[in-house]
């Protein structure tokens, strides 16, 4: 009977586990355990009941393009639990002086599709206009060097789209700085259709044409998905299917050794075991620091990956108090504005789910890669923070019924430039090392599909080595 320690219970863990689970099911002659530090699974997966509103304290939904999530979903038989966001109310506002001024009409992820709509739009100056319908003129180039998003965006459409739309956009997703995330691992199509069209307004109009052609044969997905439990949901449903007795908590991982054929792990307070095989599910820099004994120059580039942080601020209200909040999904705020917050949504027009009708639900997001001293902060000072800027942005002045304050120190992987030759070294090297695997957002996306993704690979790869290795020895 083989033994694999997967290392880190976030979602990336727990998949491999389930996967660990279904190979047993399927006859493989193997034995997990699933080995986490905190108190409970699923990372930063977590929601909570408050005065009758669905509360996340992490991801909220994932994308429903990204199949990996509603796969899941179907294999735990949760399915007809999905709910979608509720699209016709996905307006975003970017804050401009205090001011909500809507994103126009057309325009896909940063990037104009509709001339009318933006050139009448008060978002952009019309020196940043007229750049944009230049724009459609680009020639085909290739990327020579892997350049920052905030480059790329730069030399189509100017500083002012970097600051109003580029870096907003890619705070709320990576809570990183358009400045140092290489463009080829945060946005590769962007790349694609550099070579290919020159112009991406051109480019993006393709494809919007494509994907129109494509609704009219089937019915359109919603953007974001979600569970009506919250994601929480996903978390105990894979925990469900698990071996109770193969599950570690509180149980923090001090060092793994190669010792013959196998992995020696060291426990804290709980001795050493040996596996046949280790998955590590966990931040890239914890693996560096895990590895520091095995292999200088795979640590090395697995400490190189950088994490940002994140504040998220809840706070519940009265919908009558709520009165002057404009219809949407919620607004950006540039660094530009000088303000703490990123972003905040309007939970209960993206996901009506989450909250009863007289009730309303924003969700408010601080920290990042340019901000990390927001974590020093009492609760009651980021609390404070966030009403004064809601005053000031929205007009709110009502106390909320409720707030929650979550921390996430060094939770988001950030992709800079030299991420894709990074990523590369790391995969080769762990090619060499046999019994090895690794799995997390560190390496080919952060959002949900992308680490469920990444913990099924890794479960599959180890299941396939243990096969072989078992074959081997039986000639």
């Amino acid at each position: 009977m083989k033994r694999v320690a997967i290392v880190g219970g976030g979602i990336s863990g727990l998949t491999a586990a389930f996967h660990l689970e279904k190979a047993r099911g399927l006859g493989s002659e193997l034995r997990y355990t699933l080995i986490e530090a905190g108190q409970r699974l699923g990372g930063s997966m977590s929601s909570d009941r408050v005065e009758g509103c669905l509360v996340e304290a992490g991801p909220d939904s994932f994308l429903t393009e990204k199949p990996w999530a509603l796969t899941l979903c179907k294999e735990l038989g949760i399915d007809d639990q999905l709910i979608g966001s509720n699209d016709t109310q996905r307006k975003t506002y970017i804050v401009v002086k205090n001011r909500l001024i809507a994103m126009p009409d057309g325009l896909m992820f940063m990037v104009p599709t509709k001339l009318v709509p933006t050139a009448l739009s008060p978002l952009f100056s019309w020196g940043t206009k007229l750049r944009m319908a230049r724009e459609l003129l680009h020639p085909p180039r290739p990327m020579q060097s892997d350049e920052t998003v905030g480059e790329l965006v730069e030399r189509h459409f100017g500083t002012e789209v970097v600051d109003r739309l580029a870096d907003p956009l890619l705070s709320g997703v990576y809570g990183g700085d358009a400045n140092k995330l290489s463009v080829r691992a945060v946005l590769p199509r962007f790349v694609e259709m550099e070579e290919k069209y020159g112009s991406l307004s051109r480019a993006m109009l393709a494809a919007h044409n494509k994907m129109r052609a494509m609704a009219g044969k089937q019915p359109a997905r919603p953007l974001f998905s979600s569970l009506k439990d919250g994601m929480q949901q996903m978390v105990d449903a894979v925990a469900a299917r698990l071996d109770s007795s193969a599950i570690r908590l509180r149980a923090q991982v001090r060092g793994i050794y190669p010792e013959s054929d196998r992995w020696r792990i060291a426990i804290d307070m709980g001795g050493s075991e040996l596996y046949d095989a280790v998955i590590l599910a966990t931040p890239g820099n914890v693996a560096g620091a895990l590895l520091e004994g095995v292999d200088r120059d795979l640590a090395d580039d697995l400490l190189g990956v950088t994490y940002s942080s994140s504040v998220t601020v809840t706070l519940g209200y009265y919908m009558n108090q709520l009165g002057d909040l404009p219809p949407g999904f919620g607004f950006l705020v540039p660094r530009s504005e000088g303000r703490r917050m990123l972003a905040c949504t309007f939970v209960h027009n993206k996901f009506p789910h989450r909250a009863p009708k007289d009730k309303g639900i924003l969700r408010c997001f601080l920290g990042g890669a340019r901000d990390e001293a927001v974590l020093n902060l009492t609760d009651d000072e980021i609390i404070d923070t966030v009403r004064a800027e809601l005053k000031e942005i929205v007009k709110l002045e009502a106390r909320p019924m409720f707030d929650r304050v979550y921390r996430w120190r060094g939770a988001m992987a950030q992709y800079e430039s030299g991420h894709i030759a990074r990523i590369a070294r790391i995969e080769k090297r762990v090619k060499e090392i046999p019994g090895l695997e690794l799995a997390g957002n560190a390496y080919h996306g952060i959002g949900v599909p992308d680490c469920i993704r990444e913990g099924m690979s890794a479960a599959n790869a180890v299941v396939q080595t243990l096969s072989a290795a078992a074959t081997q020895q039986a000639r």
